[in-house]
């Protein structure tokens, strides 16, 4: 059948999912989500429970989406379990109520896991392009995510082609995907600009069960301008890899830097563009943000790998009307590539993280509020910061209206431990963690990294605990958290009453 013949309206292609499937999106971030199926699948299971019908599907997509996709989704109660990583606070309501049942993933290992067979069968993949060939060649947008693998894996494929993206994303891709064990090879990329695949995900022409074609554009929200603390923080970040290259534990010819994604990332960035220290750079990472395109422009970024550009619309607009330009500087790889270890070790990646708390170890929790609930999930920042050159964490020393401190005594939820965890940069200072004895960063911490209003407290806490390797006292590690959950301040705690003599 011609793909002419496979046109379908999104209310016809949502029909054809059914209760208790588990469907592959695509999307990393809201760029390159598909929209217009999970909307209408998500106002048929309304019509359907309303009727007293279940109709609850798996949803697995590369990272986290938009409104369309998880959101519309979480309201009609559509969603039975969810993978590996979301953003929206609606799904995040689900969740935390217990309503959709979530697990929280490593990004890079997702593809694998799928292939595996782990997650069980995917009857369906649902995949947003800008072209689509007779013979099965489907261009992505704006992010490849994990959808070559959710294309080769799912029984059928339908396809949004979305026309407010242009078919001239031909060749801003690099469609790589490695083998499985026993037969996996190295990945043969040496440098962050190495072409190594194909700017197309390859299918079977059988598979496409139908077209939907859509106008929509992504649902990236912009980011809060850089406000003191931020700036304050990206400053600290800059100056302190511009005093390892000084110092020469950087090569002079500098290295590639991932940066996760937020406000703290884009003021990362933008310290690092300005600091003249800091010579011209690679990025190898997951996200491009608005503030990745700006130093491009500028000459600060010669070569940025990703996989999804994860821009405002204006940037987006910016970048579609000088393509040719922007292809020579930015790849859009497979999350199973772009987050793949191996890549990080070897590439020599300096990789900069945000975390929710660090406690006085060095352990990171970087995916849940008091321990309990989850806010967005790990993503990536494991897979690079386990291999990273140089792994930083950053946050602001105050929250809540200066109410909490995310430098604790320890962490509530651990994700990144100590072990991987070599800098901490908050708007105070830097503790460089390398090479240190837990005592040592304990101090480094509290006295750099913490804010006035709790540096007295948090000494309160390890100054009483003289034994052991680590000072801990487990009578006392969450009185401050348990302060807070009382009265809504970390203020103020006893130490005496919580167990310390």
């Amino acid at each position: 059948m011609a793909l002419s013949d496979k046109f379908l309206t999104a209310d016809e292609a949502a029909a054809m999912i059914n209760h208790n499937d588990t469907v592959g999106f695509s999307g990393f971030t809201p760029a390159g989500a598909a929209k217009a199926i999970p909307t209408a699948l998500a106002k048929r299971a309304k019509v359907e429970h309303e009727a007293g019908r279940p109709l609850q599907i798996g949803v697995v997509t590369g990272a986290s989406t938009g409104q369309s996709l998880d959101g519309e989704l979480a309201l009609a109660e559509a969603i039975a379990w969810r993978t590996p990583y979301q953003s929206n606070k609606h799904l995040r309501a689900s969740i935390n109520a217990g309503k959709t049942r979530f697990f929280d993933m490593h990004l890079s290992t997702l593809p694998q896991q799928v292939r595996y067979g782990f997650l069980g069968k995917f009857q369906w993949s649902v995949v947003e392009a800008c072209d689509v060939t007779e013979d099965g060649e489907i261009v992505p947008t704006t992010s490849v995510g994990a959808a070559p693998t959710f294309c080769a894996v799912a029984d059928k494929i339908l396809i949004e082609i979305n026309r407010s993206h242009p078919a001239a994303l031909r060749g801003l891709h690099d469609i790589y995907q490695p083998q499985d064990p026993p037969h996996r090879q190295p990945i043969p990329l040496t440098n962050v600009s190495d072409r190594i695949g194909v700017p197309f995900i390859k299918v079977d022409p059988a598979k496409i069960a139908g077209i939907v074609e859509t106008a929509l554009p992504d649902e990236v929200a912009p980011f809060d301008a850089s406000d003191a603390t931020t700036r304050k923080i990206g400053e600290n970040v800059a100056e302190f890899l511009a005093g390892e290259l000084r110092s020469g534990r950087i090569p002079k010819e500098f290295l590639p830097l991932q940066s996760g994604v937020g406000n703290i990332a884009n003021a990362v960035l933008a310290a690092l563009g300005s600091n003249s220290d800091i010579p011209r750079f690679q990025m190898y990472s997951e996200v491009i943000q608005d503030s990745v395109i700006a130093l491009i422009e500028s000459g600060k970024i010669e070569f940025v790998t990703g996989t999804s550009l994860t821009v405002s619309p204006d940037v987006l607009k910016k970048v579609y009307a000088n393509l040719d330009f922007y292809k020579k500087h930015i790849c859009l790889r497979p999350q199973e590539i772009t987050n793949n270890p191996e890549m990080v070790r070897r590439l020599g990646i300096i990789t900069i993280n945000t975390a929710i708390e660090i406690d006085l170890s060095g352990n990171v929790n970087s995916t849940h509020v008091m321990g309990s609930s989850m806010m967005n999930g790990i993503g990536g920042s494991g897979d690079f910061t386990r291999n990273g050159y140089i792994s930083i964490f950053t946050c602001p020393s105050l929250a809540k209206g200066g109410k909490i401190t995310p430098i604790v005594p320890l962490v509530s939820h651990v994700d990144h431990s100590e072990h991987s965890v070599q800098v901490v940069v908050t708007e105070q200072g830097v503790a460089d963690l390398r090479c240190k004895t837990p005592h040592e960063r304990a101090r480094l911490i509290v006295d750099n990294c913490a804010h006035p209003d709790f540096r007295k407290e948090l000494h309160g806490y390890f100054d009483s605990v003289t034994k052991g390797q680590t000072p801990a006292t487990l009578s006392a590690a969450f009185a401050m958290h348990e302060k807070f959950l009382k009265t809504g301040d970390m203020h103020g705690v006893d130490w005496k009453a919580a167990g310390l003599a």
